[in-house]
């Protein structure tokens, strides 16, 4: 995919994915498309070759069985996050202060908080009814959470010190709340009588589209780019390696492996759940998988052994404003390559062996990649690649593309880099 198109279906699959929900439904209907079979985790699923995709909530996985597949045929994976940091709707959530109408929000994560003052919010995620059907719904621009004056506080234009309970609450119009019901109007957005309502999961996300600008437009910014920037590359980088496979054998000699996307939910809150890295979904999957081909215990896991995880999720650049917060002689810079992140501590799984994968993978695409490590006063993030290293045991490399200004409601990247990222993953499923 050119560059210019790569960027527009970026900015479309942002905007069709404000929520974790809608971004794991939004991968599983473009593999559709493509031919990809969907299955349903109670159902029984097919042993033949093919593409197939499961949705568990807010998490998707995707998986590519070549013709040549059997008992120990290795994994590669591509894992990443759906979810990103803001702002979630709470229960009992029409609220009011002062003639206005509010909705109760509690923080989703650790978002930038001051970021999200003074712009259109809109409310996405799923409705559950009491018959246990699952809907998706959003409501397109709805509130805001205004900021103070600074008429009414002086030192506003110096400092903004937010209370996370009391100045977080965004506003949707003005009234009396006894005559406003917020979930009433998400209910009848979805089709359904608001007594029909039974469950909810609902989270507030920026509603502004995505834009290129700077110096030949070349800088990208958009809301949820961590993590969406990398469950796109690698959903491409698996569209492309399956429209290429036609029995084509991989860069280094090998048998073709299984291909697969795992894109995981709740990573901004530690992964711990049904749908996160930390629970069971992958191990599930790709037991079920192995089951299908045969194999026995001691086989699957030898082709675990053979197997890599490339984890792709955002990472940072180095800040024009604030260059003592990152290493003094690693300078990672947005347009110069995707990251090769590296932590002595295993907040990132990176060690010899996958610094050699991503150099392969990266060469094998032409594209550059830099190294990113943290300055030592300023410890870093880290991502689901020690946590699926550890359930699973499986080699694996963190990988992801530099941001300004991450966990901001809006993000920016450079528009090589999202393509690069791309291409690595690319060479990296068609086995390089």
């Amino acid at each position: 995919m050119q560059l210019d198109a790569h960027i527009d279906d970026l900015a479309a699959f942002v905007a069709a994915s404000p929520s974790s929900y809608h971004a794991a439904h939004e991968v599983a209907r473009r593999l559709q498309e493509g031919g990809w079979t969907l299955l349903a985790e109670e159902a029984s699923w097919p042993a033949e070759p093919g593409g197939y995709v499961v949705v568990r909530d807010g998490a998707v996985i995707a998986w590519r069985v070549p013709d040549s597949a059997h008992a120990l045929t290795p994994f590669r994976l591509v894992g990443t996050h759906t979810d990103s940091p803001g702002f979630k709707l709470k229960p009992q959530p029409t609220i009011g202060s002062a003639g206005w109408l509010q909705a109760a929000v509690e923080v989703y994560g650790g978002p930038l908080l001051t970021s999200w003052l003074d712009r259109e919010i809109e409310l996405a995620g799923r409705l559950v009814t009491r018959g246990g059907d699952e809907l998706l719904v959003r409501t397109g621009p709805f509130f805001r959470i205004p900021q103070l004056a600074v008429h009414l506080d002086r030192t506003s234009s110096d400092t903004v010190s937010l209370d996370r309970q009391r100045h977080t609450q965004p506003v949707f119009g003005v009234g009396d709340v006894a005559h406003a019901d917020l979930l009433a109007h998400l209910a009848g957005i979805a089709g359904i009588a608001s007594a029909d309502l039974a469950g909810y999961d609902v989270l507030a996300v920026d509603s502004q589209p995505s834009r290129r600008f700077g110096l030949d437009q070349s800088l990208f910014a958009s809301a949820r780019l961590d993590n969406l920037s990398s469950v796109h590359s690698a959903l491409v980088a698996l569209l492309d390696a399956d429209g290429s496979e036609s029995g084509d054998e991989p860069s280094n000699g090998d048998e073709p492996a299984i291909t697969v996307l795992a894109a995981f939910d709740h990573e901004e809150l530690g992964s711990e759940s049904r749908s996160g890295a930390s629970g069971p979904f992958l191990e599930d999957v790709l037991r079920r998988i192995r089951r299908g081909l045969g194999a026995d215990e001691e086989q699957a896991t030898r082709a675990l052994a053979a197997s890599w995880l490339v984890s792709s999720d955002a990472g940072h650049s180095i800040h024009p404003n604030y260059p003592e917060k990152h290493d003094p002689h690693v300078r990672p810079l947005a347009g110069r390559g995707p990251l090769l992140k590296i932590n002595a501590n295993q907040r990132y799984t990176t060690d010899a062996h996958g610094a050699a994968l991503w150099a392969r993978s990266s060469a094998a695409a032409g594209v550059p990649f830099q190294e990113f490590v943290s300055n030592n006063t300023v410890p870093c993030g880290s991502t689901i690649g020690p946590l699926t290293a550890t359930r699973l045991g499986i080699r694996t490399v963190d990988v992801g593309v530099p941001l300004l200004s991450m966990h901001s409601a809006r993000e920016l990247a450079h528009v090589d880099d999202l393509v690069s990222l791309s291409a690595a993953l690319g060479a990296f499923y068609r086995g390089a």
